[in-house]
């Protein structure tokens, strides 16, 4: 299952540069049928994988094999990929490649990340004072806490010491504590896909995109394969209380999730995933361009030990979950004003591209302005069984 010749979705596209040998999964909603179908990409078309033993791609990761399932389905119908592409109205689209897993993600998994969400505590969700205090405490956490392992002997003197001279912060305890940050990013089937628009609260003054390695886990907590998210963040609203954590990270169209799961197999597993590069690009309406990365090989806790973090005899997920894995990307440079940082403007569009897993594109608008979310579980069940699937 290869395609053919290099192009140009795998030249900066969706795809993965390896795209030929990667085994790629995900959903598209079909208006003639209602609902979404469940795809496995071949050569340049998106084939209808759905079954009744695998009706959802939760359904498929909960297999013992799922690569040999997917091996003896012929598929029925089948969707160019470009038509899919081409985002024409009422045209086939896709879906974030998830659905009946839970969206579960882990903040402060990299060392200057965890020191962005400490000036944003300090600064209350003023963009305005977090330059002064970027160089009030920059160089007295960053160098000290870059190389500490999380959780470790080395951590705990980190502590006391930081707690010495009063730097300690929610954020480093859950950053080098024994303990990740988990948390739910968005309800199930709520996250949305490949060229959708993402929204910001009309009124945050501060955010950012985080670009991220996401995980697709079964309910025995077996990871099964990855792909890219956008955990979208409003820096404004989380600084003024870690409270509003869920204000700051849940709201309609704010997790986006995709292209497809790269299904783990002998070209690609976890070890790619631990070096995986990530690279960001935000492009403005108005000509304004800001790129950034992301590498995996920086991150704090281990993807597998945070997948155990999040599930297991604490805490079951009987549909699987998905994961996002944190951000080293925590933009400072100015926009517009001296000193006031980033923050998104509507109409930016947002891609976040890694070579083995593909590009995740999307466009900037208000939470009200996007697409709502209508689709739900109980729309879900009542389309599989209306096609005979359930």
């Amino acid at each position: 299952m290869s395609l053919p010749t290099p192009t140009a979705w795998n030249q900066g596209g969706p795809l993965p540069e390896d795209a030929g040998e990667a085994r790629l999964v995900g959903r598209v909603f079909d208006q003639a049928l209602g609902g979404p179908v469940l795809v496995e990409l071949r050569g340049d078309r998106l084939v209808d994988v759905s079954s009744r033993e695998a009706p959802t791609l939760s359904a498929l990761l909960e297999l013992a094999d799922p690569l040999a399932h997917l091996d003896r389905q012929e598929g029925g119908r089948s969707y160019a990929l470009a038509d899919v592409l081409a985002e024409r109205e009422g045209a086939p689209s896709l879906l974030a490649p998830c659905d009946l897993q839970a969206v579960k993600a882990c903040g402060v998994t990299f060392a200057r990340s965890m020191v962005e969400r400490v000036i944003e505590e300090r600064a209350k969700g003023d963009f305005a004072r977090a330059a002064a205090i970027r160089e009030e405490i920059g160089q007295a956490i960053g160098a000290t806490l870059q190389d500490i392992e999380a959780g470790s002997t080395a951590a705990a003197e980190a502590k006391r010491i930081l707690q010495e001279r009063g730097y300690w912060s929610q954020y480093l305890e859950v950053g080098i504590g024994p303990d990740a940050e988990v948390f739910t990013k968005a309800p199930v089937l709520s996250s949305v896909g490949y060229g959708a628009e993402i929204g910001i609260l009309p009124s945050s003054e501060w955010n950012n995109p985080e670009p991220e390695v996401v995980l697709a886990v079964n309910s025995r907590g077996e990871i099964r394969g990855a792909t890219l998210g956008n955990d979208v963040n409003l820096r404004d609203v989380e600084g003024r209380s870690a409270l509003l954590l869920g204000k700051a990270k849940d709201n309609n169209a704010s997790s986006a999730i995709g292209p497809f799961v790269r299904l783990f197999d002998g070209r690609f597993t976890l070890d790619d995933v631990r070096q995986a590069e990530l690279t960001l690009t935000v492009e403005g309406t108005d000509g304004y361009r800001l790129e950034g990365r992301s590498s995996m090989r920086e991150i704090s806790r281990d993807p597998a030990e945070l997948a155990r973090q999040a599930s297991g005899e604490h805490h079951q997920y009987p549909d699987g979950f998905m994961l996002y894995l944190g951000t080293l990307f925590a933009p400072t440079e100015d926009r517009d004003v001296k000193d006031k940082g980033f923050t998104h403007k509507l109409g930016d569009v947002v891609t976040v591209r890694s070579p083995r897993l593909g590009s995740l594109r999307n466009t900037v608008t208000h939470t009200n302005r996007a697409a709502p979310w209508r689709f739900g579980i109980g729309a879900l069940m009542g389309n599989l069984a209306g096609r005979g699937l359930l």
